[in-house]
């Protein structure tokens, strides 16, 4: 399964969330709202989740192992710099 298109849809000065994020895989399948959170060391990603009636908040899709969390983790953050370097040169 190959990553086809990466949109960076919001991006926030403010705050730890930093950028939600659209992935497409295959050109056939899209999951939205991902987001792009500053950690104290660190940019990660979270995936879309909901919250259940228990307060929980559960994921609703996500990478089933470890290399592909990693390698889509490295794809959104790599297209946030590029877009955060493309808005810098516009400014």
């Amino acid at each position: 399964m190959d990553i086809t298109d990466i949109r960076v849809r919001r991006m926030t000065a403010e705050g730890k969330m930093k950028a939600v994020v659209s992935v497409t895989f295959d050109n056939a399948i899209v999951i939205h709202d991902i987001k792009v959170i500053e950690g104290q060391e660190k940019l990660f990603i979270a995936m879309p989740s909901r919250k259940t009636p228990e307060g929980v908040f559960k994921d609703i899709a996500h990478p089933i192992n470890a290399e592909m969390r990693e390698l889509l983790q490295n794809a959104i953050l790599r297209k946030y710099e590029e877009t955060l370097l493309e808005q810098d040169e516009a400014e």
